[in-house]
C-alpha cells in the first residue's frame, strides 16, 4: 500500500514509532526512522530493511532542534527529491493534577508537542508542495479530544496538535497536501503498562472492548492516512481507542 513513498517518522524508537515505522516498510515504504540517542535503532532497522526488502534509514536528531531537523529533511530531498509523508509522533507525556503542574516541564513538553510538530510540517510541506502534495499525519491523543483528570498539562498539549492539524489541513489542501491526526486511546506501550499498574488498572474496565490497544493497531490507522486509500481525506481526527469511557 506504500509502495516506494518516501516517509519520515519521529520517536521510532520504542512503542507506537516502532510499529508505525514497521508497518510503513512492510507496505514497501522507504522509512527514514527518527530517534534522539546515536545508534539506537541501527540494528532494529538493518532488520527490518532485510526483512521487508526496502530501506529503513535512521535519522538521529531531537526534535526540539530545528537546524537537525531540517538537515534531516534536506538529506531526504538530497537522496530522493521528494518526500511522501510525515508522522509526527514523537513525544512527551506527563502525568499530574493541576496544581502539581510543573511550569518547566510543561514548556518542554509543549516544544516537543507542539512546537516541533509545526515546524517539521513547515519544512515538509515546502518539499511536498513542489512536488505536486503528500500526506502529514500527526500523533494526537484520546485526551486531547475528551481531557481526563491529572493530565491537565498534557492534554493540553495534544488538543493543541489537533487545533493545528485542522487549520494546517485548511491551509494546504490546495496543494494536496493532506494533513490530519490520530487520537490514540489507551495502547499497551512498556509507558503506559508502567503508569498502568501503578495507578491506573481499573481504567481497563472503561474501554468498551475490555483491553488496551495494540501499537500495531494505531500503525494499521496510519498505513491508511498515509495511503492512496485517503486521498480524499484532510483536516480530520481519527480515534483509535476501542469505546474508551474519559
Amino acid at each position: 500500500m506504500l509502495e516506494g513513498k518516501v516517509c519520515l517518522i519521529t520517536g521510532t524508537s520504542k512503542g507506537i514509532g516502532r510499529a508505525i515505522a514497521q508497518r510503513f516498510s512492510e507496505e514497501g515504504a522507504i522509512v527514514y526512522a527518527n530517534a534522539r540517542t546515536e545508534g539506537s535503532i541501527d540494528q532494529w532497522a538493518a532488520e527490518s530493511s532485510e526483512k521487508n526488502s526496502t530501506r529503513v534509514i535512521p535519522v538521529y536528531f531531537d526534535v526540539r532542534d530545528a537546524n537537525a531537523a531540517k538537515q534531516a529533511v534536506m538529506q531526504i530531498k538530497k537522496d530522493h527529491q521528494r518526500l511522501d509523508v510525515l508522522v509526527n509522533n514523537a513525544g512527551m507525556v506527563s502525568y499530574e493534577l493541576l496544581g502539581l503542574i510543573n511550569i518547566e516541564n510543561f514548556r518542554e513538553m509543549m516544544e516537543v508537542n507542539v512546537v516541533s510538530v509545526i515546524q517539521l510540517i513547515q519544512l515538509a510541506t515546502r518539499l511536498m508542495g513542489r512536488q505536486g502534495g503528500g500526506s502529514v499525519i500527526n500523533i494526537s491523543s484520546i485526551v486531547g479530544d475528551k481531557g481526563v483528570k491529572g493530565q491537565l498539562a498534557y492534554s493540553a498539549t495534544k488538543g493543541a496538535v489537533i487545533s493545528l492539524t485542522k487549520s494546517a489541513a485548511k491551509e494546504l489542501a490546495s496543494q494536496n497536501i493532506r494533513v490530519n491526526a490520530l487520537a490514540p486511546g489507551m495502547i499497551d506501550t512498556e509507558r503506559l503498562r508502567g503508569i498502568m499498574e501503578k495507578s491506573f488498572s481499573e481504567r481497563i474496565s472503561d474501554i468498551g472492548m475490555g483491553r488496551m490497544g495494540k501499537p500495531e493497531e494505531v500503525a494499521d490507522a496510519c498505513v491508511f492516512l498515509a495511503s492512496d486509500l485517503s486521498t480524499y481525506v484532510t483536516g480530520q481526527v481519527l480515534g483509535v481507542d476501542g469505546s474508551i469511557i474519559l
